[in-house]
């Protein structure tokens, strides 16, 4: 079914390292070769042996809008002509800046760097600096991008690989970062009892997509931002999946909680490597060249990538994009929870706008200790099995399904039509 993908694989694992750039896409946890992908449009993504999926990775949650949306496109076109890159400022970074402040109203200025993990590494530095604090606080199975002081109980690939962190890592680099449960505030506090006036910043996923979806119970992100209010510490949301995924916006908009600094990526770049840390004016101006803080990048505010995410935004502020998916993501999700009481199936479908992730789990995931119960090895054969049935998933139990708005009602139809058949066989 997937020869030219085999003899693809064979070939990448001569040049790259375990034929992959990335190490989820090597189909560790579920066994088997990945699927080399050739091209994508709209809800479809397409291998190398022209077999169609419907796409709920979309990149890990940039396609929100689908695969070659037109108007980001012509963007990109359109920025070409212009020349790929300046290294210097260039207008639409200011555009794209006034419109990630429309979107967080908390923010004041915005920095863009290239990577989510840029945006979490420059933000602990600056929230490092901002409170002359070194020790910080951050939630097993919270995936903050791969730089060594947040490589600690990460979730995602980590979690996937049964790595507890990364071997080159000194246990020096670490030793300032303190790992907390999500959604146990005591276990937060207790680290501040541990180490008064010392606690820089507390860095959360508000909503995990690392561990699997989780959702926060009802009262958490206001006891963080309480706490840290009281402590003097930073806190540091990291929305690089969550972020747009629920509206046009954050989770302050949807749990009412500000953080000090947000972190994005993926979507703010139209799916162009993008990311950025913003915040309030008297954080973010420790930054270079108004303060002390130093990071910098030549293809940060890259011409092209600035025009994509400046395309991409201005199409989510049409609320009929997120009416859309709030209906289809609602129903695909509700469907897959009578389809597995139908196939006696233990099955956790948990969403937050239209992310989602199905556990195979015996109970609701609050944490991240919960997220590993989940069955794994049932898991690997409902991948295959979704697979073969046309749907194109995470290699993992351990991430958030995303869905765009590209999906229609017929989409929908086979998805579901999918489900039934591979919980039916697992």
């Amino acid at each position: 079914m997937y020869p030219k993908s085999e003899e693809l694989f064979s070939e990448a694992e001569k040049h790259l390292v375990g034929g992959v750039n990335s190490p989820v896409r090597a189909f560790k946890s579920v066994g088997g070769n990945p699927l080399i992908i050739k091209k994508a449009k709209g809800a479809y993504i397409y291998d190398a042996d022209d077999n169609a999926y419907i796409d709920y990775v979309n990149s890990y949650g940039p396609h929100i809008l689908g695969h070659t949306n037109e108007k980001i496109n012509k963007a990109i076109i359109e920025a070409l002509e212009n020349g790929t890159c300046y290294g210097a400022t260039s207008p639409a970074e200011i555009e794209l800046a006034i419109l990630v402040k429309e979107a967080f109203s908390y923010v004041d200025k915005v920095r863009f760097v290239n990577s989510g993990t840029e945006a979490a590494m420059s933000a602990i530095r600056l929230a490092r600096a901002y409170t002359q604090r070194d020790k910080i606080i951050k939630f097993a199975g919270c995936y903050h991008g791969h730089s060594d002081f947040l490589l600690a109980d990460a979730g995602s690939g980590v979690a996937t690989l049964s790595l507890p962190g990364s071997a080159g890592v000194p246990q020096s680099t670490v030793d300032n970062t303190l790992i907390a449960e999500f959604n146990d505030i005591k276990s937060v506090e207790n680290w501040f009892k541990k180490f008064p006036n010392q606690i820089a910043a507390v860095a959360i996923e508000p909503i995990p997509g690392n561990m699997g979806l989780v959702l926060p119970k009802p009262d958490f992100l206001q006891q963080l931002r309480d706490l840290c209010t009281q402590e003097g510490t930073v806190l540091l949301f990291d929305e690089v999946m969550s972020g747009f995924r629920n509206g046009f916006g954050g989770v302050d908009k949807h749990y009412g909680v500000e953080p000090d600094i947000v972190c994005l990526g993926k979507i703010i770049g139209g799916g162009m490597p993008v990311g950025a840390y913003a915040g309030k004016a008297e954080v973010m101006d420790w930054v270079a060249p108004l303060g002390t803080v130093y990071q910098a990048g030549t293809l940060s505010g890259n011409p092209v990538a600035m025009k994509a995410g400046i395309a991409m935004l201005t199409q989510l502020k049409n609320k009929d994009v997120y009416r859309h998916l709030e209906e289809y993501t609602q129903t695909l999700c509700t469907e897959i929870e009578k389809l597995a009481k139908k196939h006696n199936i233990s099955l956790q479908v948990q969403r937050y706008g239209s992310m989602f992730t199905p556990f195979l789990n015996n109970e609701p995931v609050h944490n991240y200790q919960q997220a590993k119960k989940s069955d794994t090895l049932k898991f690997a054969k409902f991948f295959w099995e979704l697979t073969r049935n046309g749907i194109y998933l995470p290699p993992s139990q351990f991430e958030a399904w995303f869905v765009s708005s590209a999906c229609t009602d017929s989409e929908l139809s086979l998805t579901i039509e999918a489900f039934d058949n591979a919980l039916r066989l697992i």
